[in-house]
């Protein structure tokens, strides 16, 4: 007699209902960091959670929230769960927004965040604002965080005039422009920094990429040139060519050369393919350096302003 054997689906494709499983598939799109009320609604109670610290398979990181396996996270986790930590209403900013967004380079200081509530952590810098609009808030790399625009507002309020001009022409390479940010500026009233902020705004768009292509920047603007197109990207024979400075009614293109872009064999044979390109494209390329631009202003702006004069127009 043949046994009676019953269909099913193979195991692979059954959903699990484990909740260590719905765990680990909910932390692998949260940077590995989940809050005790994620861990609960996944089907742990406090007790599983506590044994599971116990044996290693969940690291405290604040109180009430957990890194899932290990705790090396990457800086996302790190800030996910600085803004877990401080309630529903929290989100990344100031100098941890900035070194989210790529504005400014991360120091490993505490994480800050700003909240409506009162809640506050050890090893967190919490700032509580009754002022966090719903269009000053956004998602970058899955965290909760302020907007660019928002950002340099909150950081106008710390960073000295340099590093700021630093990190609002970074925002405008890509995050962000000048009417948001005085939009922003618009929205939180008067408050310290405003002025740095207004004043470097007032410049035009000037999305530099290092701080040769702002001292370079401020010294044509300064000396009363025309403000140049910044970085704007040009297509020359097929190849999307990006010039450092360029005024297009001249045909005269001012590269930066500085030693984080421009110091070793492959980026100077860029440099050189890239000026024979637009050359032959007709532009007249300068090439300038830091202590040229530094200790030898006169010259350098002479060097510039002939070049100005004698440049054809289109």
């Amino acid at each position: 007699m043949l046994a009676e054997r019953r269909v099913c689906r193979p195991q692979a494709d059954k959903p699990s209902t484990r909740p260590d499983v719905r765990v680990a598939q909910l932390a692998a799109d949260q940077w590995g960091v989940l809050s005790l009320d994620e861990l609960r609604a996944c089907g742990m109670t406090r007790d599983a959670v506590a044994v599971r610290v116990r044996n290693g398979r969940l690291h405290p990181l604040h109180r009430g929230v957990y890194a899932v396996g290990h705790s090396n996270l990457p800086l996302e986790g790190r800030f996910l769960a600085a803004v877990k930590a401080c309630g529903s209403t929290a989100v990344l900013s100031h100098f941890s927004a900035g070194a989210l967004y790529g504005l400014v380079r991360w120091d490993d200081r505490h994480p800050e965040v700003t909240t409506t509530s009162e809640r506050a952590h050890r090893g967190i810098r919490t700032h509580r604002s009754s002022l966090l609009d719903v269009q000053d808030v956004t998602r970058h790399s899955q965290v909760p965080v302020t907007t660019p625009a928002r950002t340099l507002v909150d950081l106008a309020a710390t960073f000295e005039y340099r590093a700021l001009r630093r990190a609002v022409r970074e925002a405008q390479r890509s995050l962000t422009n000048a009417r948001q940010i005085l939009d922003a500026l618009g929205r939180l009233g008067p408050r310290r920094g405003s002025a740095n902020l207004t004043k470097i705004l007032a410049t035009g768009p000037a999305p530099t990429r290092s701080e040769l292509e702002d001292v370079v920047l401020d010294m044509l603007l300064a000396a009363g040139f025309e403000h140049p197109h910044v970085n704007v990207p040009i297509t020359i024979e097929g190849r999307r060519v990006i010039p450092d400075f360029r005024w297009p009614a001249q045909r005269l293109v001012i590269e930066a050369d500085g030693a984080a872009w421009h110091d070793d064999r492959l980026a100077r044979e860029d440099d050189a393919e890239r000026q024979a390109l637009l050359e032959a494209h007709g532009e007249r390329v300068l090439r300038v350096t830091w202590t040229q631009t530094v200790s030898r202003r006169a010259m350098t702006l002479e060097r510039i302003r002939a070049a100005h004069l004698n440049s054809s127009p289109r």
